[in-house]
């Protein structure tokens, strides 16, 4: 079900409840070899996603890892209002310790095209949790680098779904449509997953007692994180976890249905904004619409409780 050998793998993400869960997961999987953490404005503001990448690398005792700050804005329009979903902090309030050293000083982007560069070709993947404006700017700009990426997982867009921040869009998308259409269309190897999947595997408060029950750090931790999530809701019974379905995908694939779509980003100004429209004339993508969902769940609490045992909160 996973590959024999782990993946060379870069996350690009704006933690964010989700985004948390998703890098923790990643973190405990033997099956990833991450290279970097670039962050990006998104789900809050670039200083706050940068320091809880860091504090979430603190947490696992992975200190090796790298963090590199990214794009604060989207590429041409003014970015989002931050959201209260995720509290003032960007994670719910929940405690972790202070990153245990600086992010580097080398943007992410320049950072990614340099390391793209000195890698074999395709060997590289992207996991994107956020906003794509990174990546964007990556093939904008370094466009030799960016054809030697593996693949490019990204949460974002819906196709069958309601929208959740418009009728018809998605909030990673829809934070900077631009850098959403750069991507869908530079014709890289693009898995994208959408709402129509990520609303189906949603944590229950039965799952969340079961994380908690393992006494394993990093589990306890993913139960804390989906915990504040139904602390900012109310008379919910489960929470979609949509990013960590993007390492879930990495992982095993099976558990998802995918089929290749022509796709085209909405880039007006209106609610609309970031909405995928499938069009004959448009992109083909590779595009998640079905998923186990208990699978999703077996395998994602499976990774959490077989984490490292030296994680701390300080």
């Amino acid at each position: 079900m996973t590959p024999a050998k782990p993946r060379l793998t870069v996350i690009d993400t704006d933690p964010g409840i989700d985004d948390a869960i998703g890098i923790l997961m990643a973190l405990a999987s033997p099956d990833f070899t991450i290279a970097g953490i670039m962050t990006v404005a998104g789900n809050i503001g670039l200083e706050t996603t940068t320091r809880n990448a860091g504090r979430l690398l603190a947490f696992a005792g992975r200190g090796d890892i790298p963090v590199f700050q990214g794009a604060a804005a989207p590429l041409s329009r003014v970015g989002p209002e931050p959201l209260n979903l995720h509290g003032e902090d960007g994670i719910g309030g929940v405690a972790l310790p202070d990153p245990a050293r600086l992010p580097e000083s080398q943007h992410a982007v320049e950072w990614l095209a340099d390391f793209l560069l000195g890698e074999p070709a395709g060997t590289v993947d992207v996991l994107a949790l956020g906003p794509l404006t990174n990546l964007a700017r990556l093939v904008l700009e370094q466009p030799e680098a960016a054809r030697r990426i593996g693949r490019i997982i990204a949460m974002g867009g819906a196709i069958h779904e309601h929208g959740n921040v418009g009728p018809c869009s998605e909030f990673n998308l829809w934070a900077d449509p631009e850098a959403a259409a750069v991507v869908v269309e530079s014709g890289l190897p693009l898995v994208l997953i959408p709402l129509d999947v990520t609303r189906r595997v949603r944590a229950t408060r039965d799952f969340v007692e079961t994380l908690a029950a393992s006494e394993k750090p990093m589990a306890s931790m993913v139960a804390s994180l989906i915990e504040s999530y139904f602390e900012a809701a109310t008379n919910r019974e489960s929470r979609p976890l949509h990013d960590p379905c993007v390492m879930l995908y990495a992982l095993a694939p099976e558990l998802f249905r995918i089929e290749e779509l022509r796709l085209c980003v909405d880039t007006g100004g209106s609610d609309a904004a970031g909405a995928l429209a499938i069009d004959p004339e448009g992109s083909p993508v590779q595009v998640a619409l079905g998923v186990d969902g208990s699978g999703a769940l077996h395998l994602l609490a499976r990774c959490l409780s077989a984490g490292s045992t030296s994680a701390s909160i300080g």
